[in-house]
């Protein structure tokens, strides 16, 4: 089959690999000049199956609102939402029942687990070196904060989550870079889980595939599809200005104006399979897919570590999470990331400084002086979710069209096992989980 893939993220770059694996013939197009340049370009990069949840959980909506005026709160929401973002709170605040968030987050651990499996599979197969480590420590301030952990905690048990409870002294021997003066009661490890690089993952996935047959064309915005028996694609090529685009606070250019125009060309295919995240909802509205998906947008921080002899351990070893704040920290190599912060409204390419401010203080409150922040580059991306929590993954009602799309905060950590989900459905075989729930079906109950 010809198979068209709208999007390079993370999700588009392992399903084509995964369609090309099975003989497919792949054409991927992607707006900008690279794999992973949006969404997946600088996330935590922590793979913690046991940590996918939904946002949608029973007292949710309170915390939200108790945290509205914190100057550090994990979640900030900007007082001129349109409204289709007011829709999507509306139905995110229906899914925080308990019922819900049960049935939701026992459909996205049984998808994370399957995508870490599917993960290991992929990087010992191919052997894949992308500055990974195993461990992830989520440490816990407080006795408040572990007291507040305790639901988790039981849930994690009943999913048949591996972790082990640490005293601070064990954790700070986990993580001996951990700062000795920093407020600490207990932590929770998870040893089997890692830290890896995402964007270094879904460059090298994108030679695997292109050594495989798919073809990737850059600079290509889809403007529109045709469902159908054939379904047909309408594309243009469109180079952007992207020096700066990554880096908000540096200044920006517009389109480079010595490009001449490019007509609009239309090419057909035997399916089609959306992974362009916010791209997504005009393509499919058109054909009366309104798909609740709104971007909340996240921020990290990236720099290179100290190297001080008398200190090797500078900086985290693995990844670690400061559950009160919702920061994690992680070791990428000879660098350190520190990511955080839900923000929604607001601009893509306008950073809150507050929401900045909570990561430098969790990383100089665990890791003081561990990096060189001169050199620090700032990130902020906007990560497509759906209210209730579960990706769209298949059939999309349309015929020749397929998705897979809103994985918000978790595409990292379902990433793998969604591209093979798709790719078994779109060859017409039974997938090797249970996907009850996790198709497009969902949203219209």
């Amino acid at each position: 089959m010809r198979v068209a893939v709208i999007g390079a993220g993370i999700v588009g770059v392992t399903s084509a690999y995964e369609l090309a694996a099975d003989g497919h013939e792949v054409t991927v197009f992607e707006r900008r000049g690279s794999v992973a340049a949006e969404t997946s370009f600088a996330n935590a990069g922590v793979v913690a199956p046991g940590y996918v949840t939904p946002w949608a959980a029973p007292g949710m909506s309170w915390q939200v609102l108790s945290q509205m005026f914190s100057s550090h709160s994990a979640l900030r929401i900007n007082p001129s939402l349109d409204a289709g973002t007011l829709g999507w709170m509306w139905r995110w605040w229906r899914a925080c029942s308990q019922r819900s968030y049960r049935s939701n987050r026992a459909r996205m651990h049984r998808l994370a687990l399957y995508s870490q499996e599917r993960l290991r599979h992929l990087t010992h197969s191919l052997q894949l070196d992308y500055e990974r480590t195993e461990g992830y420590l989520v440490l816990l301030r407080s006795a408040k904060d572990a007291a507040r952990a305790k639901s988790g905690l039981a849930l994690l048990t009943d999913m048949g989550v591996r972790f082990e409870m640490l005293d601070a002294a064990q954790c700070r021997k986990a993580e001996p870079g951990l700062n000795p003066e920093a407020e600490l009661h207990a932590g929770i490890h998870l040893a089997h889980d890692e830290v890896s690089n995402c964007r270094q993952f879904a460059l090298l996935m994108r030679d695997e595939a292109e050594h495989l047959g798919a073809t990737f064309r850059f600079h290509t915005n889809v403007q529109s599809l045709e469902p159908g028996k054939t379904p047909r694609v309408t594309k243009v090529y469109s180079p952007l200005e992207e020096s700066n685009w990554l880096n908000a606070d540096a200044p920006r250019e517009g389109p480079a104006t010595d490009v001449p125009p490019f007509e609009p060309e239309t090419e057909s295919f035997d399916a089609v399979l959306v992974c362009a995240a916010m791209g997504a909802t005009d393509l499919l509205r058109p054909h009366g897919i309104k798909l609740p998906l709104a971007p909340v947008h996240g921020y990290s921080v990236t720099a290179p570590l100290r190297k001080i002899e008398a200190h090797p351990d500078f900086g985290p070893h693995a990844a670690v999470m400061d559950e009160r704040y919702k920061v994690a920290i992680s070791r990428l190599g000879g660098r350190v990331r520190v990511a955080g912060g839900a923000e929604l409204g607001g601009r893509p390419e306008r950073h809150n400084k507050a929401s900045l401010a909570t990561l430098y203080k969790v990383l100089n409150d665990w890791f003081p002086g561990a990096a060189h922040m001169t050199q620090a580059q700032v990130w902020k991306g906007s990560r497509p979710m759906l209210p209730d929590g579960p990706p769209v993954l298949g059939a999309s009602g349309l015929p020749g069209v397929w998705l897979s799309l809103g994985h918000g905060s978790s595409g990292w950590a379902l990433a793998c096992g969604s591209a093979r989900v798709v790719a078994d459905s779109i060859a017409a075989r039974a997938p090797d989980i249970d996907v009850e729930g996790l198709g497009i079906g969902r949203l219209h109950r």
